[in-house]
């Protein structure tokens, strides 16, 4: 099985081999990036270009490690044995499945995404050391033992928001998102947009990229957001001309897809009275 990118996602030639490595040697994928970069999107086409089912286990901060295996609802088991219910006596009533065990269990191969680990408690990703090593792991209510029918593909990602437990860091294969350069992001607006006119998408790329390295920004704007702004633009039919911005002028148009919060606007208002006072 080799990943070479889809029709709906541009991959760059070192995430492809970080992708192939990880699917050789049968080790999780740790994927880090910039939010917006399209690190979930890359497990679903994974999964498309291997034509694998996806199995997405999306955490939280309040995630435990063991909700991927399984769950015990005892409230439920005891309230079904006050009312009687026949149920009680076979505790596999009560055990819902998590997304590791729906893996492990799947008829064929899949790909599993365990999206956002740094979201869940520092010691998340080391609970789940043995499970990811072994493919297997023990029931207790059950005194069953679930094991992999196959290996899953795994991917993992990570915003970096916090950092993650050498241990586990050992049993995965890393690989960092770049945020792509003008010629990458091209690409993957060509996808999004084909047949967009080439003096807008300019424009367009020209502006995105000046926001993005103005010093002071607190958040810079993603892919997803630059796609979003194109869609803005293109809704409102924006072209070329009416694109570019007088640096007097206040903010780029329709803003709002770019810049998330209020320190942001207000420095490019600075910044824009500063250009209008030494006008």
């Amino acid at each position: 099985m080799k990943f070479n990118g889809t029709d709906a996602y541009v991959a760059t030639e070192d995430l492809t081999v970080a992708v192939n490595a990880s699917v050789a040697l049968e080790r999780p994928l740790l994927v880090k990036g910039e939010p917006g970069t399209g690190k979930t999107e890359l497990a679903r086409q994974v999964a498309l270009s291997l034509g694998l089912p996806l199995v997405e286990w999306h955490v939280k901060s309040t995630t435990k490690a063991a909700q991927g295996l399984y769950e015990y609802d005892a409230v439920s088991r005891l309230r079904d044995s006050q009312l009687g219910d026949a149920r009680v006596h076979d505790v596999r009533n009560y055990i819902r499945k998590g997304k590791l065990w729906q893996a492990f269990e799947a008829p064929g191969k899949v790909v599993l995404l365990i999206d956002e680990i740094d979201k869940a408690d520092i010691e998340f990703p080391n609970d789940l050391l043995q499970e990811l090593d072994r493919m297997e792991f023990h029931v207790y209510e059950t005194g069953e033992t679930v094991r992999a029918k196959h290996r899953p593909v795994i991917i993992i990602s990570s915003n970096n928001e916090k950092e993650l437990p050498d241990a586990f860091l050992r049993r995965c294969f890393f690989h960092y998102i770049r945020f792509p350069d003008a010629e990458v992001l091209k690409r993957i607006v060509e996808v999004h947009f084909p047949g967009l006119k080439q003096a807008l998408l300019s424009e367009a790329l020209t502006q995105f990229y000046e926001i993005r390295e103005t010093p002071g920004l607190k958040k810079k704007p993603s892919t997803s957001e630059m796609l979003d702004w194109l869609k803005l633009l293109l809704a409102e039919d924006v072209g070329p001309e009416d694109l570019k911005r007088d640096p007097r002028h206040l903010l780029p148009k329709l803003h709002g897809a770019l810049l998330k919060n209020e320190q942001d606007v207000a420095l490019f208002e600075r910044l824009a009275f500063m250009a209008r006072a030494r006008g």
